[in-house]
């Protein structure tokens, strides 16, 4: 709750104090995914700007999780740290249409922060999810249905990912600005499913993205919509379900160069009923960051926390650098 209070302290001081800049166009959401392994490779959704624009960027996250549990029909073993680099070009055409491709590379691995988590979660009093009760920073990524192998993660292996290509079309603006749009993505089966790079199948995703500046200096955006994975063929197939999400997130930006951003977005699970409530629960995630504004680039930071302990990693710092063209 710490990281709460001081975000609200620094909207506040901005509400308050009338800084230079405060009628600058703001970004929108930071373009945040929820990194749980089993989801990697479904297409996942972010909570993203209404807006369509001309950039690359490199989105950088690295997340930690524990869950080891098992049951008559499935094991579930995930212990291990994880890095992202998520590649991003987006290019407009007709200035009402936008067309992004993204390609992420991943590495799966035993990790360093077992000590430190376990010092973060005594300190704030979070769960630790039963991490004490394996050594530290050892990998284990294992999944299995009915005793056999579905998923078998190799530690320190660096791979690609499934490519996305996605297109957006403002529908709506409002005041000038873009309110109403309309995203389509299509993820390409290019990761190892057998490693939990990918799921071997063409994902399909549709969603609706509402924003509106609401004061000179705040902003907030809405998304929501709908994911229909292909099955999981890795060394066991597994019938995956359509999944929902939706989020949405605020952006103030008191100071010329610097916004807070705090945003909070769910999901339904795509996995069919396994019996364990981490798995088959809605995730529900939470990030809090400053972005900073340099000319026509930005760079983000950010961390996003599990706010109720279901089909999310347990801790992911986010870093990422945005270039406008």
């Amino acid at each position: 709750m710490k990281a709460v209070t001081v975000i609200l302290i620094l909207i506040f001081i901005g509400l308050i104090h009338p800084f230079p800049g405060w009628g600058d166009p703001l970004a929108g959401p930071m373009e945040i995914k929820n990194q749980f392994p089993l989801f990697l490779h479904l297409n996942r959704p972010v909570l993203e700007s209404a807006a369509v624009q001309d950039s690359f960027s490199i989105q950088c996250s690295y997340s930690s999780i524990f869950f080891v549990r098992d049951n008559p029909r499935w094991a579930v073993y995930l212990d291990m740290e994880w890095l992202e680099f998520n590649l991003k070009y987006q290019k407009t055409l007709f200035s009402f249409l936008e067309i992004s491709l993204e390609l992420p590379i991943l590495s799966f691995n035993s990790g360093f922060m077992d000590n430190g988590l376990d010092w973060y979660h005594t300190t704030f009093g979070f769960r630790d999810y039963g991490r004490r009760t394996r050594p530290a920073n050892q990998f284990l990524y294992r999944v299995k249905k009915d005793d056999d192998p579905v998923i078998e993660g190799e530690d320190g292996k660096v791979g690609f990912g499934d490519l996305k290509i996605s297109a957006k079309k403002v529908l709506m603006k409002m005041d000038d600005q873009p309110f109403l749009s309309l995203k389509a993505a299509v993820e390409l089966p290019t990761g190892d499913p057998e490693t939990g790079y990918g799921n071997g199948s063409l994902d399909l995703g549709l969603l609706v993205q509402v924003e509106k500046k609401l004061t000179r200096y705040l902003q907030a955006t809405g998304n929501g919509g709908l994911v229909i994975p292909g099955n999981l063929r890795a060394h066991k197939t597994v019938e995956l379900k359509n999944y929902w999400f939706g989020g949405i997130g605020l952006e103030a930006k008191p100071w010329k160069r610097l916004s807070v951003l705090g945003q909070i977005s769910a999901q339904t699970s795509p996995f069919p009923e396994t019996g364990f409530d981490f798995l088959d629960n809605p995730a529900l995630v939470l990030t809090l960051g400053g972005r900073y504004y340099l000319d026509r680039n930005h760079f983000e930071l950010s961390l996003t926390e599990d706010l109720n302990t279901s089909g999310a990693p347990d801790f992911t710092v986010n870093f990422s650098f945005k270039h406008a063209f």
